[in-house]
């Protein structure tokens, strides 16, 4: 499954297939957080903290980078150019776009993917602060944040457009 399409037919399936039908559902949440929103939009505070759709998505490719290619591939968070504090993976850049960070979350995801194809449930990550951890605990953990992250974002982008709608614009 790599589509940004929802994930169909897990009912009956193996504890793997539901897991990760699961996960892709929330990541395909995450990402469609974005759609049809210009980058003025996205970068939008609504809230009193730093939080905006743009900074979810952000903080989601960190997520993945954190879980998969840090805590399973072993890699070094400043090879990868995530930051080292979680709440600083919401903090947007001057180049931060919808379009790159779409694409900045397709490649953690597609990373996320094929790092986990090697693994089985019961693998074990070892490079993270919580280690060990199986990667089972890992696409459980993943299902609980993002689907969180996708429910702000569901809530940002209703005041959103709401405020749009009732701004006429």
């Amino acid at each position: 499954m790599d589509v940004e399409e929802r994930a169909e037919g897990t009912v009956t399936s193996g504890e793997r297939e539901q897991l990760e039908s699961f996960l892709h559902d929330q990541r395909v949440e995450i990402i469609n957080l974005l759609d049809g929103l210009d980058d003025e939009q996205a970068r939008r505070r609504l809230v009193p903290s730093a939080t905006t759709l743009l900074g979810l998505v952000k903080h989601a490719s960190f997520v993945e980078r954190v879980w998969f290619d840090v805590a399973f591939a072993g890699r070094a968070r400043a090879d990868l150019g995530i930051p080292d504090a979680a709440e600083d993976s919401f903090v947007l850049t001057q180049d931060d776009t919808v379009a790159s960070v779409r694409a900045l979350y397709r490649r953690a995801w597609d990373s996320a993917l094929e790092i986990a194809a090697g693994h089985d449930l019961d693998s074990v990550a070892l490079h993270n602060r919580r280690s060990p951890v199986s990667l089972r605990w890992i696409y459980l953990h993943l299902v609980r944040e993002l689907a969180r992250h996708a429910g702000h974002g569901d809530i940002l982008r209703e005041q959103l457009l709401a405020a749009e709608d009732a701004g006429g614009g």
